[in-house]
């Protein structure tokens, strides 16, 4: 490959990974501010901006989870830039569907699925092109255990909450989880811009690992600003149908149950953000805020939206792993 076609797919790469951070910024916004919108405890206007600009500083607090995404899970040497770029097609192509019908699907999943998906496809040598343990332990495992944790955890401290108030009249409560309910949506939107920004960054390290090999992965500077800037200008899109989603159409919520549930989803992508560990941000929050309603009573919890919902979870894997695949397999088959 000659070396100005491998810089133009390399401008191409960071295009496009800077348009997955945008859409992930729109299409994720909800797990920052649905709650402290559909509470009223901020206007909509307000939450957008303040989730924007806290996104935009989580994004500049590590790089574990993209170290994670661009060399834990799969073998760097048999990446190639159209590689790279049929994975960020892929996810970006999932993502706006699921957008379009309002799920708050994984943006984390969509991007994993379509990176593993393109690599095993892709590349030489099949099954050496995926590190399956570390995907197993750092993918798996935690989009298996994160949503029964969340739930669990949300459903004890509401509950604790509930016990705390119960002698508190109701405009008491709001008045005082209202304005609660602004730092823990705040805190919401620094960890999602924590863990989810990461992902991009991860692979426009990836990119230029490959157009240009090191001895070590890192993460450039201007790499780290370019992706919190595009996430955040993606959350001032709003991505206001799934906000109705998880914010209305899941549940009623009141101040107490978003504070319950956000403060519970922070903690956990906080701490899977230290790790390395790429969580899915739209997993937790939402099983959080089934955990909140539960303590109301089980019918509290509109079920067949959740069923739509864990669909789109159960789905996002499989299907960007093939659509991604697929689209490999085609560009090795034409450029050969």
């Amino acid at each position: 490959m000659g070396v100005e076609l491998a810089f133009i797919l390399l401008v191409a790469v960071v295009v496009l990974a800077l348009a997955f951070d945008f859409v992930n910024g729109f299409h994720d916004a909800a797990n920052a501010i649905a709650t402290v919108v559909a509470t009223r405890a901020l206007s909509p206007r307000t939450a957008v901006i303040g989730g924007a600009a806290l996104n935009f500083v989580g994004a500049l607090l590590g790089t574990e989870v993209a170290a994670t995404i661009g060399k834990g899970l799969v073998n760097q040497d048999v990446v190639t830039m159209p590689i790279v770029i049929c994975t960020l097609t892929g996810a970006i192509g999932w993502n706006l569907f699921t957008w379009w019908k309002g799920l708050p699907s994984s943006s984390s999943h969509a991007l994993i699925g379509s990176l593993l998906g393109a690599t095993y496809m892709g590349a030489v040598a099949g099954e050496g092109n995926v590190q399956w343990a570390n995907v197993f332990d750092k993918v798996i495992k935690p989009m298996l255990f994160s949503p029964v944790i969340g739930f669990i955890a949300a459903f004890i401290i509401m509950f604790g909450l509930t016990w705390l108030v119960h002698r508190m009249t109701l405009g008491r409560i709001n008045k005082v989880f209202g304005k609660l309910q602004i730092a823990s949506a705040g805190i919401m939107a620094l960890s999602h811009g924590h863990n989810d920004a990461q992902k991009s960054m991860g692979i426009i390290a990836l990119a230029l690992v490959v157009y240009q090999p090191q001895e070590s992965f890192s993460v450039p500077l201007w790499v780290i600003i370019s992706c919190a800037v595009a996430m955040g200008l993606g959350t001032m899109m709003g991505g206001w149908r799934i906000i109705r989603t998880l914010g209305t159409k899941m549940l009623t919520l009141r101040p107490i149950h978003g504070f319950a549930a956000e403060t519970t989803s922070a903690t956990l992508i906080m701490g899977a953000s230290h790790f390395g560990i790429p969580l899915s941000t739209t997993q937790v929050i939402t099983s959080t805020i089934m955990g909140v309603g539960a303590t109301k009573r089980l019918s509290a919890v509109r079920w067949p939206v959740v069923a739509q919902i864990v669909w789109a979870w159960l789905l996002t894997l499989p299907v960007t792993f093939a659509i991604s695949g697929a689209l490999a397999y085609v560009v090795v088959q034409f450029t050969r």
